[in-house]
């Protein structure tokens, strides 16, 4: 099953999970310190919230594309690549309290995508992946010049 993502940053996550419970009529997937996700059904959506600074507005931070294996990341990859697009890939990158394999491409309007898989869940593995040090963000950043993926990359993740 693929499911598209939608990662937010807001302003105050307790107010957002409440918000989005009452939406989607689900509870959070996971919630942890400056971090939730809900693996929702019914559309089927991954709706990441990552805690931003107070008082901003809610924005995008990135969209995303959840796959089952990472043999659809790298078939996203080199299709991706096939078409001329600039891509970053991320193999067992930990981020948002998980073991990821991914690819990242930006769009026209410099949003930015990935294709991922969850390989591992910190909760499966009995302790959190190593994170920099706020635990919602990944451990590694896209620095390939030319690539303009935005610091979602090296904040925020799709588990």
């Amino acid at each position: 099953m693929s499911r598209i993502q939608l990662a937010l940053n807001v302003a105050d996550l307790e107010a957002s999970v409440t918000f989005y419970t009452q939406l989607f009529g689900v509870e959070p997937n996971k919630l942890r310190p400056g971090y939730a996700n809900f693996a929702i059904v019914e559309p089927p959506l991954k709706l990441v919230l990552i805690e931003g600074e107070k008082g901003q507005d809610t924005r995008l931070d990135h969209l995303g594309v959840e796959v089952t294996s990472t043999d659809q990341v790298t078939a996203a990859a080199d299709r991706l690549q096939g078409a001329g697009l600039a891509t970053f890939e991320e193999n067992d990158t930990s981020c948002c309290y998980a073991v990821q394999d991914k690819v990242w491409v930006t769009g026209p309007g410099r949003e930015p995508w990935e294709v991922y898989v969850v390989k591992a869940d910190a909760d499966q593995m009995g302790k959190a992946p190593a994170l920099d040090g706020d635990s919602a963000r990944c451990t590694n950043a896209p620095q390939e010049p030319g690539l303009p993926v935005p610091a979602a990359a090296s904040r925020a993740c799709g588990s």
